[in-house]
């Protein structure tokens, strides 16, 4: 009996996967596609403004988990993004940005 309550003051409880969030802390909200909102159908590697939100200080490619967008619209977008890389219209990296100053 003295080793049933040895055992069970070991366990540690289970995690249900539900959050507990203390009173007066950030809860996050769930992001949303920027493309869809804007119900755009095609995404143009032209349209450096839009572009260059999705891409990092670095020059990376931003994550879905970041940016909000939809796994429809990150798949075309990276193909964009990769098409105005490859005519200069966007920096492959942050040495190029470093260049350009801007």
């Amino acid at each position: 009996m003295a080793d049933e309550t040895a055992a069970g003051a070991r366990r540690t409880p289970r995690r249900t996967g539900k959050r507990e969030y203390v009173k007066g802390k950030f809860t996050p909200r769930r992001k949303v596609c920027a493309f869809c909102v804007d119900k755009v159908d095609d995404i143009d590697y032209k349209d450096v403004g839009r572009l260059r939100r999705f891409i990092s200080d670095r020059g990376r490619i931003d994550p879905r988990r970041k940016t909000g967008t939809c796994a429809k619209h990150q798949r075309v977008l990276s193909i964009a993004l990769k098409r105005a890389r490859h005519l200069a219209l966007l920096p492959y990296s942050n040495l190029h940005i470093r260049d350009i100053g801007s």
